[in-house]
Formats: structure tokens, sequence, C-alpha cells
């Protein structure tokens, strides 16, 4: 992890902190902590599988996680793994000490624009499952970023039309909820399709959540949990968002016809299937908020977890942020210093300009006028996974001073706001925190100091 803390002196502290967040929301100690073998027995979750009943074993998934959830299953069951397929994120696939398990393919794809790679190991997933037989297990690996890797675009409608529309809605400020509904109705996996696909197998998915209060329906556009979303809601998040004329007119079309019923829904609540389904969370962004309120206790700091349900504007959440912030420093509410807040969640960024940057380091920014002159405060903003937007930072800092050296250096907030630039204005200031690719991705933290 790299930063410097400028007119701050707790910097191992924040350190210290940060890092038990992370570490409790590393993928395989979660895996681990949900699976265990004793003897011929295999318990997830509490429940028991007797391994002697299934002739095959199957690990599949994708996700930023997927290679580190991936050896915590293989080391747990051993000798009992037939193979799979798992995608993982580029630079990902060898984070947990291997290239390779007997059998089982990590294989790197794009992430946010899914492309073809995602699309052949996704490919090879199906088959693998259209093959499964009754007495075959299926364990499903699930994390953050399964929605752009896990990609088989619906009949008639391209790679290129999905990479089109994703690239619409993360620029409109759609929020997560929203871009998976329509992910769900325009993929052959999405939306509990991989469970129907698994046919007879017995199917358990290990899930570790990166959206707020963990929806299993959203997570990684819900593949292996029922659906309540419809195609007549997919076309109105279009319709909400005026992009019915810029969208790709394939895409508009096929949601057309399944509105009129002329392709089947996604599998229902109900659907018999799900009984031979278990869905078990491993991890969370709350697990990595508590763990960092913990340490923020042991630091000597008085600690609260605020919220794991932050969202909205990233620029607005920071400003929001620096206003609790003055509120501590001016009456010691809700927290006497020193005082440590840790709030969770994942915000959104509307793009108005062509700048480079991310929703964490929009957030940061978006508190630098209002935080100035604070004494003793400091404001972290953090992407779980070390990736915040197309960029090599995590997030970013910020602290009472900010401002007043930035206009030192003539880089004034109101101007990288406006062109949605904080990644430059922040890595003049070398404030950018820069922790590289964490393997593990349970959304996003940020943490208020006030000393």
């Amino acid at each position: 992890m790299t930063f410097s803390l400028h007119q701050f002196d707790r910097e191992a502290s924040v350190t210290r902190i940060i890092d038990a967040a992370l570490r409790a929301a590393d993928p395989a100690q979660a895996v681990w902590r949900a699976v265990q073998r004793v003897g011929d027995q295999l318990v997830i979750a509490g429940q028991v599988y007797e391994l002697a009943a299934y002739r095959r074993i199957w690990i599949v998934g994708a996700g930023k996680a997927g290679a580190s959830m991936a050896r915590a299953v293989a080391e747990t069951l051993r000798d009992r793994l037939s193979g799979g397929v798992v995608i993982v994120k580029d630079g990902y696939a060898d984070l947990s000490g291997f290239k390779s398990l007997t059998g089982l393919q990590i294989t790197e794809a794009s992430h946010p624009l899914p492309d073809e790679r995602g699309m052949r190991a996704t490919q090879a997933i199906i088959e693998l499952l259209q093959a499964s037989q009754p007495g075959d297990l299926v364990i499903c690996l699930i994390s953050g970023g399964a929605s752009a890797l896990l990609t088989a675009p619906a009949n008639g409608v391209s790679l290129t039309d999905l990479q089109a529309l994703t690239r619409l809605l993360l620029a409109c400020g759609a929020s997560i909820n929203e871009i998976n509904t329509l992910r769900k109705h325009l993929d052959q996996v999405k939306g509990g399709q991989l469970a129907r696909l698994a046919g007879p197998a017995r199917l358990v998915a290990l899930i570790l959540s990166d959206v707020v209060g963990d929806p299993l329906d959203v997570i990684g556009s819900g593949p292996t949990v029922p659906d309540s979303t419809s195609f007549a809601g997919a076309y109105a998040i279009l319709e909400r968002y005026r992009l019915l004329h810029q969208a790709p007119q394939s895409i508009v079309d096929y949601l057309q016809l399944g509105c009129q019923g002329g392709v089947p829904e996604t599998p229902r609540p109900d659907d018999p299937l799900f009984s031979r389904v278990q869905n078990v969370i491993v991890g969370s962004n709350l697990h990595a908020a508590e763990a960092a309120r913990g340490q923020a206790f042991a630091e000597g700091f008085n600690a609260m977890l605020l919220t794991t349900y932050l969202q909205g504007e990233a620029r607005q959440a920071g400003r929001w942020l620096a206003a609790i912030a003055r509120q501590i420093v001016t009456t010691g509410q809700p927290l006497p210093p020193p005082a440590c807040l840790v709030v969770g969640g994942e915000t959104t960024v509307t793009l108005v300009g062509d700048g480079l940057g991310g929703r964490n380091q929009e957030m940061a920014l978006g508190a630098v006028t209002d935080l100035a002159d604070l004494p003793g405060v400091l404001l972290v903003t953090l992407a779980t996974d070390g990736g915040d937007g197309p960029t090599d930072a995590a997030g970013a800092m910020v602290t009472g001073e900010t401002l007043q050296r930035a206009a030192h250096l003539g880089l004034y907030p109101s101007d990288y706001l406006g062109r949605n630039d904080a990644y430059h204005f922040f890595q003049t200031l070398g404030d950018l925190l820069i922790t590289g690719p964490t393997g593990t991705n349970v959304n996003d933290l940020a943490f208020l100091f006030v000393i």
C-alpha cells in the first residue's frame, strides 16, 4: 500500500486499519470460514454433503476473487476435485500463489467491459454444466466483476452491442441494480439461468458480495438465484435514462420481444429448480467495515461504523462526509476526537467530462473544499479491489490542508470535478492511494479520521 499523509501524524494506525479491512475480505479465508471437509463429508454453512454420494465435483465461476476462492475450495476438496473453469479479471489469475490447479482452468478476461475471452470461457462453463449428471456436485464461485466476466450474449445480441450498452450505463449514472437488471435479460447465464443450465446436478454457490445490502439477485447479476426482475423493468430503465435511441437496436428489439412474451423470462422464485441450489454469502462489505472498526478501536480511536449503505453521487457523498467531519471538530458529535468513522457502500458518477478517475477518487475530490482548514482531519476513500475506475489507484486522501496545497499548484477542485478528472488532481498532489490488486472485492470503504 502506497501513500503519504500530509499534516497527519497517525499514518501507521491508518495503514493498520485499512489492512484489517482488506484481511477480513480475503477470499480464501472467507471460503474456509464457510466450507470445511470432515473426513468424507463436505460441510458448507452448516449443510452436510456426503462426498461418496457424488461421482464428480466441479468448480465454475467468475469474479475478481475467483482465483483465491478456487484455491481454497480445491485445497479443501483435494483428491475429489474433477476440474472446472473460473474467469478472473486481467492480472488476477496468479494472486493466490498458483498458476494452475489440476483440471481447473483459471482464465483472465476484461472488466468492466466484457470481451471475447470472457465469452469463450463462459461457453466452456455452459458446456460443462450441460454435460452435468444427477451424481455431480457443482460449486460456483461468484465475486465482484462476475457480471462482466461471465458473459454469454442472448441470441441476436452481439458482444459489441453489450459493450456499447455497458458504456452508456456507466456514463449515465445508473445504479448497479439497474445495470444488472439489463444484463440479466440480455444474457444466457445471468438471472438464475446458470442454475437452470446445471440441469440435474446439485449446485452450491459461494458468493463474495460487492453490492450494497448483499441482495443475492444483484451480486454478479444473480446467476444462481431466482430473479424477480422482468423484461418490462429492463426496458423501463432504458426509457428512464433516455437511452432507447442510443442503445444498439438489437438490444432494444430483444427487450421488446421479451416484453411481448417472445422470450422466456428468467427463472422466478417459485421455480422448483432452486430446490437443489444452496447460495451462501461468504464475505461482504459489512465484514470488512466491522474489522476496520475493531482495529480502529484497538488503535485508540473512538470508532463507529456509520453505514454500509452509502449510495448516490460520489461528489455529494464526499460533501456529506466533510459535513460530518466539521460536526466532529466543532461539537464532538457523533464521536469525540480521536474519532474514526467507517462508511461502506457504492456511489455512482455521472460523467460530464472526459477526465480520468473513479467513484472513490471523485468522492474524495468532492470533499476537498468543505474540509478546508479543518485541523486534524483525514478522509481516505478506497475501492477494496484496489482499482477505482479505469485507474491504478484504489482511491485518494484528503486533509484540511489539501485545498491550500492544491491552490499553490494552481489546482482547483471545481475545474477537475467539471471534467471528472480526480485522478490527475490527486496524482499531482501525491495523494492517490495505491494498493495494487487486492484479490478481493467487497465494494467501497471510506474512513473519516479526526484527531
